[in-house]
């Protein structure tokens, strides 16, 4: 529980939302305590009385329809206000995450893809609602139960204590002793729902092998059987939530007995009358409407502590590279230099060993090798998505270390071999390399890749919606759109790691081939296994953690 409660700054910035959801939440219990209670005095009264038509029918009716009304608006005030609220709140616990996950780039070594598609879908849904299904209804039925048993001491003061301590049993001691029971089934039920994701998603992606090698039923075995644990999890915590409802029906029973004891008492002494007697006992069955409701949000309330401490793991999880403390201003030029680098991902098993290498201002660099040589690596290394764990990368004589990584990456730009084409317009996919970009050099870029007369031809031209992944792309025009974004940026240097995945043998060679004129003024390194054009300066091999130079143009 402690976890949710770190996410209680996040509810600070919506106080208002919620006090308006309470107060509405509370108004509408209220109505629809107040409605039963004097429908069940009108038809005990009228039922009772002697007074034939001189009976005073017209004020109880007005009431019980101003009640209605009232329990009608504001149930749907409270909906809307809700529901308001948690979506800010859904916006805010996003912005929260991806904040933190930022720093922890590159997440593949750190999370399943599973698992983090969970944290980000499942964990913060669960977190979302946590208010508007758990929080909201505990405050709104202890106000309420508090406002009944002032109504029970001033009308049946025989029956308030009884009632006092059967309601607040089930509305405290039950959802908490529920939460507690569940903490671990809760957990499970993330857990389990993660494994499932994972295996969906491998089978997803995976599909075209699957059934290439005739592995389909390895997939769908992994499948049912995380669908089958997360069932019994989900079992587990239905029937200790039903045993928590059959509680709270035994202390509503036992509420509603000692106020009909009481009640009996006190018509036999003639301090209250039977009209009276009906109001309450209907008012408080009325009343544990809020408890019932209360059953479900415990469960609820398990599942989102497991999420929080799910959550609170990635905030409290080490940044991949530490800040430093006072960065030093980066000074001009595209030099780049490895001095003796040592990395690995085991540091028992490294992966470069003692590499040194430079790349002078506005050279185009090719680095090649085999796969798992560790060209990838060098990379990540320039970019400052990890540290080396000796030696030292400079840029323009300076220690990477000494840098600020946002200014370090303004200078530094990188294409990947699965960068991506977002589902969006090719203007907001081409201004991620520079957000303030206008349409000249938009058009200038696109250009240069030789896209302009392609998206001249598409309905908006730049404003032309492409699908999700780039699926309305070819291979070529999607990987030339990310490079339009990449040469977009203003940075010296521009790394690019595979640009040429995914594409035939022409367009990788025409691609390649016109890389040195697109970068002319930049330093350019090009991590690559295709063939190399003469048109690079240079041309590298990395083996053994260690770099050789093949040609020099």
């Amino acid at each position: 529980m402690r976890a949710i409660f770190a996410f209680a700054p996040l509810l600070g910035r919506l106080k208002g939302p919620i006090v308006l959801t309470v107060l509405l939440s509370l108004l509408t219990l209220l109505a629809g305590i107040g409605l039963l209670g004097l429908s069940g005095w009108f038809l005990t009264a009228a039922a009772l009385s002697t007074l034939g038509s001189a009976f005073n029918i017209f004020a109880p009716s007005a009431g019980v329809r101003g009640l209605s009304f009232i329990r009608i608006l504001a149930r749907y005030g409270e909906k809307l206000s809700g529901h308001d609220m948690t979506l800010r709140l859904l916006s805010d616990l996003r912005a929260w995450l991806f904040a933190r996950l930022f720093p922890l780039v590159p997440l593949a070594r750190r999370f399943g893809r599973g698992d983090l598609v969970s944290r980000l879908l499942a964990d913060v849904e669960a977190l979302d609602t946590v208010f508007l299904v758990a929080l909201g209804p505990i405050s709104t039925a202890v106000l309420a139960g508090a406002a009944m048993t002032v109504a029970l001491a001033l009308a049946l003061p025989g029956a308030a204590l009884v009632y006092a301590l059967l309601f607040f049993a089930a509305v405290l001691l039950v959802p908490v002793g529920l939460v507690l029971a569940s903490r671990a089934v809760g957990s499970e039920v993330v857990a389990a729902g993660a494994a499932l994701r994972q295996a969906v998603l491998d089978g997803v992606d995976g599909h075209q092998d699957l059934v290439l090698f005739g592995a389909t039923g390895e997939a769908a075995a992994s499948a049912a059987t995380a669908s089958a644990r997360l069932a019994q999890a989900r079992r587990r915590l239905g029937l200790r939530a039903a045993l928590a409802s059959a509680l709270v029906q035994l202390l509503a029973g036992g509420a509603l007995l000692g106020t009909l004891v009481a009640g009996f008492a006190a018509l036999e002494a003639g301090t209250i009358d039977g009209p009276l007697l009906a109001g309450l006992l209907l008012a408080v069955l009325a009343s544990f409407e809020a408890s019932a409701m209360l059953v479900r949000s415990a469960t609820r309330l398990a599942g989102a502590a497991a999420a929080a401490d799910r959550l609170q793991a990635i905030a409290s999880s080490a940044p991949a590279v530490a800040e430093p403390a006072a960065p030093l201003p980066i000074p001009a030029g595209g030099d780049m230099r490895f001095e003796a680098v040592r990395f690995g991902y085991d540091p028992q098993h490294p992966v470069l060993d003692g590499l040194s290498f430079a790349v002078r201002s506005g050279e185009c660099v090719a680095i090649t090798g085999p796969s798992g040589a560790g060209k990838s690596t060098i990379a990540q290394l320039l970019l400052r998505l990890a540290d080396p764990d000796a030696g030292t990368v400079r840029l323009n004589g300076s220690d990477l270390r000494e840098m600020a990584g946002p200014e370090l990456r303004q200078r530094v730009a990188l294409m990947t071999q699965d960068a991506p084409v977002f589902l969006d317009t090719i203007r907001a996919n081409l201004r991620i390399g520079r957000d303030n970009a206008d349409d000249g050099a938009l058009w200038h870029v696109l250009e240069a890749v030789h896209l302009a007369e392609f998206v001249r031809g598409l309905p908006g031209q730049l404003d032309a919606v492409v699908g999700e992944a780039g699926r309305t792309l070819s291979a070529g025009q999607a990987r030339r759109i990310c490079l339009a974004r990449t040469l977009l940026s203003r940075a010296d240097i521009v790394v690019f790691d595979e640009p040429t995945s995914g594409l035939d043998a022409e367009t990788e060679a025409a691609f390649l081939a016109e890389l040195p004129e697109l970068t002319r003024g930049r330093t350019a390194i090009v991590i690559t296994h295709a063939v190399v054009p003469e048109t690079f300066d240079r041309v590298l091999e990395l083996r053994a953690g260690r770099l050789a130079e093949v040609r020099h143009h």
